[in-house]
């Protein structure tokens, strides 16, 4: 599925997915009216991603220090009422203020400004951030993963697809649910395992404390472009 027309285009860098399984209850009452939680063999699914974006315009250089900075996001997979599949965002922490207010003025995320940084050592990747504004302000993640070899695609699960192949995002607000598209080539995934992580982002989000050790999916890099934001149609 192409964007027919790009308002976006992004550069997804050094990324991670951690990703657990919850009760699809515990997600479901967090959800707006419209969207449905997608569960995966009976339970829903919540992912920790931390990455550096690079943004642009179509046909345009991106601006070095404004449109690249390191993000993490809190998501999970959920369907509309015509069945449309996609990505619901509890949080998206970035580091540039500008980038904040520009997406929540423009696409209704629910994003945040943080202090965050990305180290990278060989086969270890840090990423730190910290929650400014607006908070809670005790919110913060601290994760160390060790990158590892890439998959083949024969080696790719159907979890690992429905975690990761996903290209479109929902917003809510007071004009009501919308949706946007988005596309890129699949993901070249690693394996990676995880060396440290300390976070409240999750339960920062109303959810319940993750259980248990988390899917790890680490990749280097992919190219996205990104649609405007449409209103989901409802019945009547």
């Amino acid at each position: 599925m192409n964007v027919a027309h790009p308002v976006m285009e992004h550069s997804w860098q050094r990324l991670t997915f951690l990703h657990w399984s919850f009760d699809v209850d515990d997600v479901q009452r967090l959800l707006p009216p419209g969207l449905t939680v997608q569960p995966f063999e009976n339970r829903a699914w919540v992912g920790l991603v931390p990455f550096r974006i690079v943004v642009g315009l179509p046909r345009l250089p991106s601006v070095p220090w404004l449109a690249r900075f390191p993000e993490t996001n809190v998501r999970t997979y959920v369907t509309d009422g015509t069945g449309r599949s996609g990505i619901w965002f509890f949080s998206l922490d970035a580091d540039r203020l500008a980038a904040v207010v520009t997406a929540k003025v423009t696409y209704r995320l629910p994003y945040v400004w943080s202090t965050m940084t990305i180290e990278q050592q060989d086969d270890l990747i840090t990423y730190r951030s910290s929650r400014r504004w607006p908070g809670p302000a005790e919110a913060f993640c601290n994760a160390t993963i060790r990158m590892g070899e890439q998959y083949l695609a024969a080696e790719l699960t159907q979890l690992d697809h429905f975690l990761t192949a996903r290209w479109t995002l929902f917003s809510a607000h007071s004009r009501g649910l919308h949706y946007a598209d988005a596309f890129h080539e699949p993901w070249p995934l690693h394996r990676g395992e995880v060396v440290e992580l300390k976070e409240s982002l999750i339960t920062s989000a109303g959810l319940p404390p993750p259980s248990g050790d988390p899917l790890v999916h680490y990749s280097p890099n992919v190219d996205v472009t990104i649609g405007l934001p449409h209103r989901v149609k409802t019945a009547g």
